[in-house]
């Protein structure tokens, strides 16, 4: 059958992004014509604003910015790591910082013209939650980067020049003409939207609905 694309907007500082991969893997995994799926991952920030090298925890920006003292934040973040949980996934948010993924979502790009998108993604998306890796930091970067099988050179020519700076303004502006305004999403076959990280149940009925138009 012909190919079926989804497209997923997503930043690696999203500990709900890491959640929706899961869940869409599960659906992609019972999905009959999983074979013909192709997916394309997409570049999204949540905070272009935000420095590269700020140390600052979820608690804390939560605390800065939305006035959320650290005990509810702490309960906040105890609740996604729950979820996590019931996906396989072992979080540890009170170690991550949201950084600047500029540089995150340039690599990515070049992993997508290796066929190493989703590795990497999974390596920056586990780094992250789990490890409290910045992943605004060149040398850390690099070393996620070749442990997703990436050539170590190619990665460092990318993060010392501009490469691939188009590609990720040009999924942010793909993300406007989708209505894209909040990751995770996912854009079924150019027709259907969906944000969040739903069931495995809804991208099921998405991946369905996809092979109709084919």
């Amino acid at each position: 059958m012909n190919e079926i694309t989804v497209e997923i907007w997503a930043d690696v500082i999203c500990p709900w992004c890491y959640i929706g991969k899961r869940k869409f893997e599960t659906a992609l995994a019972r999905f009959e014509h999983r074979d013909a799926v192709r997916v394309r991952w997409r570049s999204y920030e949540l905070d272009p604003t935000t420095p590269k090298d700020i140390d600052e925890t979820i608690a804390g920006r939560m605390l800065r910015r939305q006035g959320i003292p650290p005990e509810q934040a702490a309960q906040l973040l105890a609740g996604v790591s729950e979820m996590a949980a019931a996906e396989g996934l072992e979080y540890h948010l009170d170690k991550a910082r949201p950084v600047n993924t500029f540089d995150a979502h340039r690599v990515v790009h070049l992993a997508a013209d290796h066929g190493l998108a989703e590795p990497f993604q999974e390596r920056l998306m586990r780094a992250y939650t789990a490890e409290g890796a910045s992943l605004a930091d060149r040398e850390t970067l690099l070393r996620l980067a070749t442990e997703a099988g990436l050539d170590a050179h190619a990665v460092g020519r990318t993060l010392d020049g501009d490469d691939y700076a188009a590609d990720v303004r040009a999924d942010e502006e793909r993300a406007d003409r989708f209505g894209v305004s909040a990751v995770p999403s996912f854009v079924f076959a150019e027709e259907w939207v969906t944000s969040g990280a739903q069931s495995a149940d809804v991208f099921t009925d998405l991946l369905q609905r996809s092979v109709s138009l084919r």
